[in-house]
């Protein structure tokens, strides 16, 4: 019977577990503050591990917390090395997840286009102060 997932997606699941836990934990650098791990992928090999997170605070610069990451990257694979059966640990590479600000960027504007869609069939409604009268014939 043939597996439902590969080992990639699996060791993938792990260490998202363990990042999210070992950075909220054991990372002690403040410049860091509260972070996200949203996703990981790794490559086919199991070598690399791309690490998508969201900072939680908006004063901080992107490229400082994502320093602070990278920085911190030894520290996490030696910890994920403790906690996984694996002969070889992936090297981390952290990158800042967009897609949250993409979805609330289309959110905005399919609201936008709903309500403007609205708009104008509020307007051509009979009735409508602005509507010319569709009963009336001409003369």
């Amino acid at each position: 019977m043939p597996r439902d997932f590969h080992r990639s997606q699996r060791v993938e699941e792990q260490i998202h577990r363990l990042l999210a836990e070992l950075v909220r934990r054991e990372v002690k650098d403040p410049r860091v503050g509260t972070v996200t791990i949203t996703a990981v992928e790794v490559s086919k090999d199991l070598s690399h591990a791309k690490v998508f997170f969201v900072p939680f605070d908006a004063r901080r610069p992107e490229g400082e917390v994502a320093a602070a990451l990278a920085s911190a990257a030894g520290f996490l694979r030696m910890q994920l090395k403790k906690h996984l059966k694996m002969r070889q640990v992936p090297e981390l590479h952290f990158v800042r997840d967009e897609s949250i600000d993409r979805a609330a960027r289309l959110s905005a504007l399919i609201k936008g286009a709903v309500a403007s869609d609205a708009a104008r069939a509020a307007q051509a409604e009979p009735g409508a102060p602005d509507a010319p009268p569709d009963d009336e014939s001409p003369p």
